[in-house]
């Protein structure tokens, strides 16, 4: 039996929404019907395509093999309707990639660096929750997460989780600041600005401070870099951070690299499901090797 694409856009939309509901509306078609014609692929191609949870839709291993395909074939289609609207062969690479929201802006950047600027390719990015992201991979709409985060894949979820970047966390504050001693006498009664508790930047910090018996004054916790970069950078107080956070601030002179703490890292992890055929902006990304992501280019 032929393949009805017509069914194909049918298992595309809801997998797209997760949400059978949602898709019928969207496609101005009753749930009843939307779930007969989706019966009728899943007989066609002899596989259950989704699973249920709860109210939700998850896709099955077939169902995300054929929404890899589905994918392509209807962008392929838009842009042949592109094609003969405009006159313009679009025929760019789509990468979609998303990334904690509290990871550093500027590792991102370093990391996508080597794809910026290409016209060949279309790069989506998106951030949120690593729960909500790791959603999205599974349902094959991301094709990487940015995590400073592990995660273990297993059969249900065949997530692959390689670190790709390991850098030492500084203390780092205004210029200035008279340093006597190593870590420990510098942090010992300082009000700092921390990342928040469940972070494994603090947990790792907190460590140090127990093992010395460092007594350090908590001024703010803070989960998002972004927002760590301008108390940092404003606030005239000590943080603790990974220097690529802040490297334009310490570049320019406005704040100071007071020196490592030893043990306390910020590790980065790539995220991403096993597939029969990569992408080659995605292969180009994962061959970069470690040190240079955490090397930034003068401006």
């Amino acid at each position: 039996m032929r393949l009805n694409y017509h069914h194909l856009f049918y298992f595309w939309t809801v997998a797209r929404t997760g949400h059978l509901t949602r898709a019928a509306e969207s496609l101005h078609i009753s749930q009843s019907a939307l779930s007969g014609q989706i019966r009728k692929l899943e007989q066609n191609l002899g596989h259950d395509l989704f699973v249920r949870e709860g109210r939700r839709l998850k896709l099955s291993e077939a169902g995300r093999v054929a929404f890899t395909y589905a994918e392509d074939i209807f962008r392929q289609g838009a842009e042949l309707q592109a094609l003969f609207s405009t006159g313009q062969q679009t025929n760019r690479e789509v990468l979609k990639v998303g990334a904690l929201a509290t990871l550093s802006r500027n590792f991102q950047e370093g990391f996508l660096r080597p794809l910026l600027g290409r016209k060949d390719l279309e790069l989506k990015l998106q951030s949120g929750s690593l729960e909500d992201l790791l959603r999205r991979l599974s349902a094959h709409r991301l094709d990487l997460i940015l995590s400073n985060q592990p995660v273990q894949g297993d059969d249900e979820n065949p997530w692959l989780c390689r670190r790709i970047a390991r850098q030492p966390v500084s203390i780092i504050g205004p210029p200035g600041i008279e340093k006597s001693g190593g870590f420990a006498e510098m942090l010992q009664g300082s009000p700092l600005i921390l990342p928040g508790p469940d972070n494994n930047i603090r947990q790792a910090f907190d460590q140090l401070c127990d093992y010395h018996q460092i007594h350090p004054i908590v001024l703010a916790e803070v989960d998002d870099m972004a927002m760590m970069r301008l108390l940092t950078r404003d606030s005239g107080h000590l943080a603790v951070l990974p220097p690529v956070v802040v490297r334009d601030e310490l570049k320019n002179g406005n704040l100071f690299d007071y020196g490592v703490l030893p043990g306390v890292f910020e590790e980065f992890y790539a995220i991403r499901i096993r597939r029969q055929f990569e992408s080659s902006a995605l292969k180009e990304l994962m061959s970069q090797p470690a040190e240079q992501l955490l090397t930034f280019p003068d401006n």
